[in-house]
């Protein structure tokens, strides 16, 4: 709405709008609406009431040409709130704002946070302003906002309630979609005007039109307020030998359309210096209406534009003397209006404005140029860098495509094209990563590229990891038979043929750690970081073939690529002997890294979401991962929105894996149900497969074994007959943790030998050592002590204590419970339990607990093992791992230490619990009861896992007395 003009009609939405701006509380608001229909009327009305009202106003407008420039329209909104020089008196926002906000603008070098994160910073900052002075957002043209920007104002709308005197008022196009149509917040639909508001407003500003071009515009407007304000005055201004509805075209052109078409008109009249300056300002964003404060940071600013004021193009902003356009249409006109060659002469002048900002310079360098041009090439790759470590591999696939088109010769072409294919399949968009990958390369069916798509869409679809591992171990010899290193030809020593015994030992089952020989010569941060060309083709290879030998999970699988990767000398760089010896076989090769790994976490922020989550992988091999989970816990939400999603994945299982080990298991359960969705949506199924195997073992520790039993048969039945060893170790794991959950000593015992043999840690098994614990105790309870001892003492003879934490912890804590005399069960015992990390690792140290409790009071008598045990009850109650909570409780009572009653919580239980919990505390089994009342035997579990807190026990073999006792406390006056 222009300055003066007053709003006909739209009584209930001007009522809307007016409770929403004087209502104390928080809130926010969506105005949808066809173009033209009046939702920037209603803005300006908002905001005009919200100024009487004492608010400060902040508005932005989404720009067109910037959907792909990620927190682009954030910027706006956030600028006049934290640029210098903003409101006297104003709180300055604290620092993690101030961080969030460099980060989304790129005033450092540094990874934006996530959506919950940056909302939440937003939040903080919108809440601290309001304390001072109430506050109106405002933005117009939200369908044009950046995808990142447009996921943090949905963030914060749907949380504004808790934070009173701010609003957020947004207005959207009706027919382009948007992510405000899945933003969940309030709306508001704009519709035409009522036939009497329509001739009301046309009769006021037209009050001298003939009859039948009134009734011709009211017919042709339908309402639209632009329509009735435009349509007449482009009649009035056309030669009047034409019939009026012929000046008007085809009743098929939609009215949008119409409108654009009376701009294009009168734009057509003007000087072509003045529409440069229209198409400059419009490419830019170029907006008035800033509200108070100051206008967000370089914008183009038209000049010598009079003539677009006087025709009604343009309006300025009385306040400020801004000059905008006089709606989004004009700007769209504007645009569509000019040729290719005015738009990127445009383009070349934005270009220079924004210098310092690389991102946004990037993208009008690549609007400004036709002809390749190997800078401006240059420019758009090191942009796409930029995005991809900041959570923006989604549009760095389109910079770099964009970039290799742009290339001057078909060298860089192909490799920009296959860096493109390389990001895309990151991102999980593996089809794009497929066709990026053959254009890099037409015909060639074995470029790297190609090979590099087509092995992730066969290992995350459908598991291939055989012959996937020939198809790029095939690969990287290639490239090493044929590449250059940055130092010169690939020379003597390094060749397929001359595997020499300094980078190389033959794999033997009683060697139990690498030589020095196994790991590469130390190179520097930067050698790690500035691959040459060659050089980065190579280590993406080497990093997939890793990948693909840890899922096979075989001898042989790791065996060939443990010699690949001594063929190829000095090219293999210090990060992929990391992961070649962490991921593979820690027992054998995993001493000595985890100083390495600590060294190279130092710097996450500069690495790609990729190189981020394999290092983590070699963490949670050396059981150090808990360093690293906060950084994942900042990035992985941007990954999986607009990053690389296959790498939030990643990161979503290790988040859960160190949740699991931390005892934090309800939250682990919730972290693996989010990465199960995000898996199987896309058709993931090497991930999905490998979080219900983690959700298996979750299950298992948790006593829940019918529900652990039925994904452990799903994991095993889909990743055995494929050779993916990986997850067949887990299953057989999952087998053992709850046979020994159930009780079923015997059944534990094979499953844990079937991972590795008593006395042996089998090679390249990644579950032998972790199952340390599992085979011991399923030995001693099934009489075999002798084999318990063996085992324990193969820990100690491995070097498995200098490995990792976890790894010490439970190798002195199986040499305490299999030792042969008491002074060495108790100075083992000591050791587990002053560990410095014992605390990290609740379930391992009580499970310790409790068997050296087991073995004090059977040797020494009950009131020796008493400490033991109780520490070990209060830890396993409190984890909720039942079987051994009860089996600690059941060792005290046997101790002499009687048992405490437990008591309902006063929670009742719903009618399904209670009706679940009466048929379990039969005898019924999970899948009986579910048969019996028609529910799957997961939803039976879960009814109990509900249950079980509710009635103050852990285990099936206390329903019966706990739901009497219920009934007592129901019955009692």
């Amino acid at each position: 709405m222009e300055p003066g003009m007053v709003m006909v009609g739209r009584d209930d939405e001007r009522a809307r709008l007016s409770a929403f701006v004087r209502v104390p509380d928080g809130q926010a608001l969506v105005l949808r609406g066809e173009a033209g229909v009046g939702k920037s009327a209603l803005l300006d009305l908002a905001a005009r009431l919200a100024a009487a009202d004492g608010h400060l106003v902040i508005r932005a407008t989404g720009v067109e040409a910037e959907t792909e420039l990620p927190y682009a329209g954030l910027h706006q909104l956030l600028y006049p709130l934290l640029a210098d020089g903003g409101q006297p008196g104003r709180r300055q926002p604290n620092a993690v704002v101030r961080t969030a906000f460099d980060a989304v603008t790129s005033r450092v070098d540094a990874p934006p946070p996530s959506v919950m994160a940056l909302g939440i910073a937003v939040l903080d900052l919108l809440s601290s302003t309001a304390s001072k002075r109430p506050l109106l957002l405002v933005l117009d043209d939200g369908q044009w906002l950046d995808d990142a920007s447009a996921d943090v104002c949905g963030f914060i709308g749907r949380r504004l309630a808790g934070s009173p005197g701010v609003k957020l008022l947004v207005a959207v196009r009706s027919d382009i979609a948007s992510r405000f149509d899945t933003a969940a917040l309030p709306e508001v639909p704009v519709g035409a005007l009522a036939d009497a508001d329509a001739t009301c407003l046309l009769d006021r500003h037209h009050p001298h039109l003939g009859k039948q071009v009134r009734a011709l515009v009211l017919d042709t407007a339908r309402g639209n307020p632009l329509a009735l304000l435009e349509l007449p005055t482009h009649l009035a201004s056309r030669p009047g030998d034409r019939a009026p509805e012929d000046l008007l075209g085809p009743d098929a052109v939609p009215l949008p359309r119409r409108i654009q078409e009376i701009y294009a008109t009168r734009l057509a009249r003007l000087d072509h210096t003045v529409r440069a300056q229209l198409l400059t300002g419009a490419l830019d964003g170029a907006t008035a209406r800033s509200g108070d404060g100051p206008a967000p940071a370089v914008r183009y600013r038209m000049r010598g534009v009079d003539e677009a004021v006087a025709c009604g193009l343009l309006v300025v902003e009385p306040a400020t003397g801004e000059l905008a356009f006089r709606h989004p249409l004009v700007r769209s006109s504007v645009v569509q209006l000019s040729t290719p060659d005015q738009r990127r002469a445009a383009h070349r002048v934005l270009a220079q404005v924004h210098q310092e900002h690389p991102e946004r310079r990037a993208i009008h360098l690549a609007a400004a140029t036709l002809d390749p041009d190997e800078d401006v090439a240059a420019v758009l790759e090191a942009a796409a860098r930029s995005a991809t470590r900041r959570g923006g591999a989604h549009v760095a696939v389109s910079w770099l495509t964009r970039a290799a088109e742009l290339s001057e010769n078909r060298a860089e072409r192909s490799r920009r094209l296959a860096d493109a294919a390389y990001v895309a399949g990151q991102a999980d968009r593996l089809d794009q990563a497929h066709s990026l990958a053959l254009a890099a390369a037409p015909g060639e069916g074995d470029n790297p590229a190609a090979v590099l798509a087509n092995a992730y869409l066969a290992l995350y679809q459908n598991g291939d990891v055989r012959a996937t591992h020939r198809q790029v171990a095939a690969a990287v010899e290639r490239l090493r038979d044929g590449g250059t290193d940055r130092n010169g030809p690939t020379g003597a020593g390094s060749g397929p043929d001359q595997h020499d015994a300094d980078h190389h030992a033959p794999d033997r089952s009683d060697e139990h750690r690498s030589d020095e020989a196994h790991h590469a010569p130390d190179r520097s941060d930067a050698d790690q970081h500035a691959p040459g060309r060659n050089d980065e083709v190579l280590d993406r290879l080497v990093s997939l073939l890793l990948a693909v030998s840890q899922f096979a999970g075989s001898r042989a699988a790791w065996q060939r690529t443990h010699e690949i990767l001594a063929s190829l000398g000095g090219l293999a760089t210090e990060r992929a002997w990391m992961y070649a010896h962490t991921w593979s076989d820690v027992v054998r090769h995993g001493a000595g890294w985890s100083e390495k790994v600590e060294r190279a976490s130092a710097d996450l922020e500069n690495q790609d979401p990729w190189d981020v989550a394999r290092l983590a992988v070699s963490a949670y091999h050396l059981d150090v991962l808990s360093p690293l989970r906060p950084y994942l816990e900042r990035v992985v939400d941007r990954e999986l929105d607009t990053g690389a999603t296959s790498s939030g994945i990643v990161m979503l299982h290790l988040i859960m894996l160190d949740q699991l080990a931390l005892g934090q298991w309800d939250a682990a359960e919730r972290t693996g149900q989010r990465a199960l969705t995000l898996a199987v949506e896309p058709g993931n199924h090497l991930f999905a497969y490998q979080t219900r195997a983690y959700l298996a073992q979750l299950a298992a520790v948790r006593g829940r074994v019918e529900e652990a039993r039925d994904l452990q048969a799903a994991v095993d039945a889909w990743a055995r007959p494929r050779g993916v060893g990986f997850l067949t170790q887990l299953a057989e794991a999952v087998g053992a943790t709850t046979a020994l959950s159930a009780g079923d000593y015997e059944t534990a015992f094979l499953y844990a030998i079937g991972i590795t043999a008593p006395g042996a840690f089998r090679p390249y098994t990644h579950q032998a050592s972790r199952t340390l614990l599992d085979l011991v105790e399923a030995a001693l309870h099934t009489g075999r002590a002798e084999q318990a001892r063996v085992h324990a003492l193969a820990a100690r003879d491995a070097g498995l204590p200098e490995i990792s934490p976890r790894l010490a912890l439970i190798t002195h804590g199986a040499l305490a419970v299999t030792a042969d005399d008491e002074e060495e069960a108790a100075r083992m015992y000591a050791r587990a339990e002053s560990h410095p990390a014992a605390e990290r690792f609740p379930f391992e140290l009580a499970r310790i607990r409790l068997a050296y409790g087991i073995r004090v009071r059977r040797t020494r008598g009950g009131a020796a093992a008493r400490t033991s045990l109780a520490l070990a009850a209060e830890a396993l109650t409190r984890l909720g791992a039942t079987a051994w909570a009860e089996q600690a409780q059941a060792e005290l009572r046997a101790a002499g230490v009687a048992p405490q009653s437990p008591a309902p919580t006063g929670v009742p239980l719903t009618w399904q619990e209670r009706r679940v919990a009466e048929l379990a505390a039969g005898g019924l089994t999970n899948k009986e009861i579910g048969e019996q009342i028609r529910l799957s035997p997961r939803t039976v579990s879960a009814h109990l896992y509900r249950a079980f807190p509710k009635l103050g026990i852990t285990t099936r073999a206390a329903l019966r007395d706990a739901l009497t006792r219920i009934d007592h406390h129901s019955a009692a006056p």
